[in-house]
């Protein structure tokens, strides 16, 4: 499968926008939050306990909005596999991704084209947990509160949420003030600001690692293969 591009261009200057959301937005948010709640409890009777970040955690959702979930520590592909086939949650795609050679080495298990869980194959360094903290992330029982955290999106804009909806506005130039709001280093943000910003003038560079797997291959056989043949993936692993 071809994995969608945001095609969303970056904000550089804006005013604070007020976006009140209409009924069927906030139906759509709690269609979307209802199924994120139903896969993560899941998974937590199993003892995986997940994250999930993006835009459901904002509340600037769309039809077309991903439920993303992240399990923030190492876990056995086999246990996830077995766990997900005892609820009948059926598997559309596997692949193992990597962003640079610096960043955490990830397996994607998707269950449909927009509901993804991502977990390390490598070990987790704070940053990693920023990059995810600064979209907006929350805990299964912070979703089972109704809770909506504040997040920057794909188009440098921080969203915080309000009673009616939500305000907007540009991150760059405020990024102290954007990582105090999220709760990330401020050197993530700058770094955020600077790629996403690049990308939009060079054009979309890709990923470094990004191997789709067949339904029967085992993602830790697999990512040790990669590990034998690749001595940057390999010194990744050691950090």
């Amino acid at each position: 499968m071809k994995r969608k591009g945001s095609g969303v261009k970056p904000i550089e200057i804006g005013d604070i926008t007020q976006v009140p959301y209409s009924k069927e937005q906030w139906k759509i948010l709690q269609a979307k939050r209802g199924l994120a709640i139903d896969i993560m409890n899941k998974l937590a009777a199993n003892n995986i306990q997940t994250l999930i970040y993006g835009s459901i955690c904002r509340g600037d959702v769309t039809e077309k909005s991903d439920i993303d979930l992240f399990i923030p520590f190492q876990i056995s592909s086999f246990k996830l596999e077995l766990t997900l086939e005892q609820n009948k949650l059926n598997i559309y795609e596997k692949r193992i991704v990597q962003a640079t050679p610096k960043h955490l080495v990830k397996a994607h298990i998707y269950l449909s084209e927009l509901i993804c869980i991502t977990f390390p194959l490598t070990s987790i360094r704070e940053r990693e947990f920023d990059f995810i903290r600064f979209g907006g992330a929350l805990t299964l029982e912070e979703l089972l509160e109704n809770r909506r955290v504040p997040g920057v999106d794909k188009r440098l804009m921080l969203i915080e949420p309000t009673e009616t909806g939500h305000k907007e506005s540009p991150i760059m130039g405020l990024e102290s003030i954007v990582a105090k709001k999220v709760g990330v280093n401020v050197g993530l943000v700058k770094e955020r600001v600077r790629v996403l910003t690049t990308r939009d003038k060079v054009g979309r560079t890709g990923v470094y690692l990004n191997i789709e797997l067949s339904p029967d291959e085992n993602i830790e056989e697999i990512f040790k293969q990669i590990v034998d043949k690749n001595p940057i993936v390999r010194r990744r692993t050691k950090i």
